[in-house]
């Protein structure tokens, strides 16, 4: 039986090295190494030993050390393929990061991230990801020329994506909001007021998000039996939302209600309406969608569809961890997180 010494390091002998946390555990150095780092073939004798006298010593495991035993680097990726000005302005991203740093936190990760942009960028990133530098990647805000979902499932990096990719959503994990839901929703809000000339900006064809949030606006204007022709896309933008409320409304100046993709392009078409003397919501109403912080500081505050980011982050965080730890991923998970309607004066 491995026997545990009381005895601490001497004062002014520097801190305590693995030979003697082995030597106090009464185990090989080895043995030591093997139940600090978490390896295979440790006794549960061995491990309590050496459990023990790393308590007793205050003994710190060598991180380097730890990788090359668990093949672990204690990191995880969040890959967004988007310019860095997005990143660091788009309130999505703030809240999308809050909540993985929350969860990373509780088990003392950390946070890799990678601006993915189109071109070379990718391809740099996609050599980090395949020489595991990382332990999983989190990919949020794709399109759908990068094809990050079928790449990533190829390497077999443990990956979950935040929203439904464009291809290869059989083969990853996502966590996604129910956006044609949330659009068909806010478009309802204003058929319910007796708008008749509804129009919308939606986001980048080439991201699933704004294509669900369109069906979702289409579904409900068609369900009315209105016409669909009035749609500007934007990038998510507020100087995006500026540029295609303007030709929007200059195409059809009899809209009475506008249902916008983001927050932040509505707060460009409110810009753009005050301009023209429209009166919100008197002349024409106007719906968002995210409620990160933004709709409720415009003037007036904008009635908006609330997706929970920083709960969608975290559970798809959980999730890309479960894959991780080893957790069956051979039927990837699809958790869809239904929106709320915020009411408030803009509609």
């Amino acid at each position: 039986m491995a026997r545990v010494s009381t005895s601490r390091t001497p004062a002014g002998t520097g801190s305590p090295t693995l030979d003697e946390v082995a030597r106090v555990a009464g185990v090989s150095r080895a043995t030591a190494s093997r139940a600090i780092n978490g390896g295979q073939r440790v006794s549960a004798r061995a491990q309590s030993a050496v459990d023990t006298a790393v308590r007793t010593l205050g003994y710190v495991p060598n991180p380097a050390a730890r990788s090359l035993v668990t093949r672990r680097t204690d990191s995880i990726a969040v890959v967004v393929p988007e310019p860095d000005d997005r990143v660091f302005s788009d309130p999505f991203f703030a809240g999308t990061l809050r909540g993985v740093t929350r969860v990373l936190g509780e088990r003392d990760l950390q946070l890799v991230l990678l601006l993915a942009r189109p071109g070379a960028s990718t391809a740099r990133t996609l050599r980090y990801l395949t020489a595991r530098h990382v332990d999983g990647a989190l990919v949020v805000s794709h399109h759908r020329d990068d094809r990050l979902a079928e790449q990533l499932a190829d390497i077999g990096l443990p990956c979950v994506f935040g929203g439904r990719p464009w291809t290869g959503g059989d083969r990853v994990a996502y966590v996604d909001v129910d956006n044609t839901a949330g659009e068909r929703e806010a478009t309802e809000v204003l058929l319910a007021r007796g708008c008749a000339r509804i129009g919308t900006i939606a986001g980048p064809a080439d991201m699933t998000a704004a294509a669900d949030r369109l069906a979702g606006w289409r579904e409900a204007m068609g369900t009315a039996g209105l016409p669909t022709d009035a749609v500007e896309h934007g990038d998510f933008t507020e100087e995006s939302g500026v540029r295609a409320a303007r030709a929007l409304l200059e195409r059809h100046p009899d809209l009475d209600g506008l249902v916008v993709a983001s927050d932040l392009m509505a707060v460009g078409a409110l810009r753009v309406l005050a301009e023209l003397g429209r009166r919100v919501p008197e002349d024409i109403a106007v719906v968002g969608y995210d409620d990160l912080g933004v709709a409720e500081r415009t003037t007036p505050p904008l009635t908006t569809v609330r997706q929970p980011v920083e709960v969608m982050a975290e559970r798809a965080t959980r999730l890309l961890l479960e894959r991780v730890d080893g957790v069956d991923g051979s039927h990837p998970v699809r958790l869809i997180i239904p929106p709320t309607l915020v009411r408030r004066d803009s509609a």
